[in-house]
């Protein structure tokens, strides 16, 4: 049995600790079953940011008669969207693979890892050991039961990702980040959505007020069912038919694809975890403490088998944290503050605390609020609906969270997080003090912080 000072398993943020280890000199493994780069490469992020550019392009065109121009869409090649995308990303996941190979440290071990003892993976049969253990092998779509489900053709967002051929009609279970991305994607570019959302607003782990206004906006858009219980679904003839209960009322609904985006699941379970001692919590996520540890030594884990923030980029700064860790450079994790964005219509950011979360935790704070339409730039993209939120502290001043939803919510984000980070007591007087370029965008970002009343 080969044994090695490091096994990484998992190539998405996991490859960031593998590569860094093996340039400090330790012999290092990579267990992989799928393409190299993981999930935000190869079925995420990338490919799918990739393909919802086409759209946001098609939208610009859609409301073109609002700015005076006479535009339309005369043709679509589905085929060239989605195969843009999934080109680039097969290459760059094929180029980190042939990197690898052609080098000797780490040691690619290619396929389906599972543990067989507390510090032994068996890949193809064949058992590796390694003196530490990094456990980074992510997530995959939940897929919840209904009656029926698994006698009916349906895609996740891997396939998703994938199709050749624009369909006419599509459900979609689910409304959380994935469903609205992947929904305004094909929506934008002409298939009829219906969307079957269990909770009674979309995205709702957003902030109340950003759910509730996209929830608005999408129902004057697309068909959207909020509040359902999907009690079966069947193939009929070339169609797909949920039957969902809303309300008191009972409809059937046909589409030609079925999308099931309602969540992920950890794969803890496919590694066989259980084998190394290492405990998940019910959910099957595994715990770590503020060293990314697991409760066996010299195991850790990260990224979205550890379920704290499901982002590419809170497990690259986790890999960051890891990786010293391994090295002997003791550290703690500091998520603060950590962002995300969606990228839907209209586009979604935030950091912080919710409005609920806020007052769950009891604290005393204000609420400053800015509408795009009240600044110069705003008025220009015509935008009707888009807003700041900050939520401030009221006796620290502490920005708590900033929820913004509209144009650009991802790029004005930024300039939020770093007067957080640049001190939680003095970021809000960094957004006030700092020099705005007029008109751009950005002056709502520092209008909704001179409008805090405290």
């Amino acid at each position: 049995m080969k044994i090695f000072d490091l096994i990484v398993i998992g190539s998405g943020a996991g490859l960031n600790v593998a590569a860094g280890a093996a340039e400090q000199g330790l012999k290092v493994a990579m267990v992989e079953e799928s393409a190299m780069g993981g999930t935000c490469l190869n079925r995420g992020c990338i490919p799918s940011k990739m393909i919802i550019t086409s759209a946001e392009m098609a939208e610009n065109i859609h409301r073109a008669s609002e700015f005076g121009l006479s535009a339309k869409v005369n043709k679509i090649n589905f085929k060239q969207v989605t195969e843009r995308a999934n080109n680039t990303v097969d290459a760059d996941s094929r180029s980190i693979e042939k990197n690898i190979c052609a080098g000797n440290n780490p040691v690619l071990f290619k396929g389906n890892g599972k543990f067989v003892d507390r510090y032994v993976v068996e890949v193809n049969g064949e058992r590796i050991k390694g003196k530490k253990i990094v456990i980074a092998a992510g997530a995959r779509t939940s897929i919840p039961v209904i009656s029926g489900l698994d006698k009916v053709p349906y895609m996740t967002s891997t396939g998703a990702l994938r199709q050749t051929v624009l369909p006419k009609s599509m459900i979609i279970i689910g409304g959380g980040y994935i469903a609205v991305e992947l929904g305004f994607f094909y929506a934008e570019l002409g298939t009829k959505i219906t969307v079957l959302q269990r909770n009674t607003a979309l995205v709702p782990r957003e902030d109340k007020e950003v759910s509730n206004l996209i929830t608005e906006l999408w129902r004057k858009r697309y068909t959207i069912f909020t509040g359902t219980d999907i009690t079966n679904v069947e193939k009929k003839g070339k169609e797909i038919v949920a039957t969902v209960k809303t309300g008191n009322s009972i409809k059937k609904i046909g589409a030609e694809k079925l999308l099931v985006a309602a969540g992920v699941r950890p794969n803890s379970d496919t590694l066989q975890v259980e084998k190394t001692g290492v405990k998940t919590n019910k959910e099957g996520f595994i715990p770590v403490n503020r060293f990314m540890e697991t409760n066996v030594k010299n195991i850790w884990a990260l990224g979205d088998i550890v379920g704290r923030y499901m982002f590419r980029h809170s497990a690259n700064l986790e890999a960051g944290c890891v990786l010293k860790n391994i090295l002997g450079k003791k550290k703690a994790i500091d998520y603060y503050p950590m962002p995300h964005s969606i990228f839907t219509s209209p586009q979604i950011a935030a950091v912080g605390l919710t409005e609920q979360e806020a007052q769950e935790q009891k604290k005393k704070y204000v609420i400053s609020k800015y509408h795009y339409n009240q600044t110069a730039k705003g008025v220009a993209m015509a935008e009707k609906h888009g807003f700041v939120k900050l939520i401030i502290d009221k006796n620290t001043k502490e920005i708590l969270g900033c929820h913004i939803i509209g144009p650009d919510a991802s790029l004005l984000l930024p300039e939020v997080c770093v007067a957080m980070k640049a001190g939680r007591k003095k970021a809000l007087d960094l957004l006030r003090d700092t020099v705005h370029v007029h008109p751009a965008l950005s002056e709502v970002v520092q209008r909704a912080a001179l409008n805090v009343r405290l």
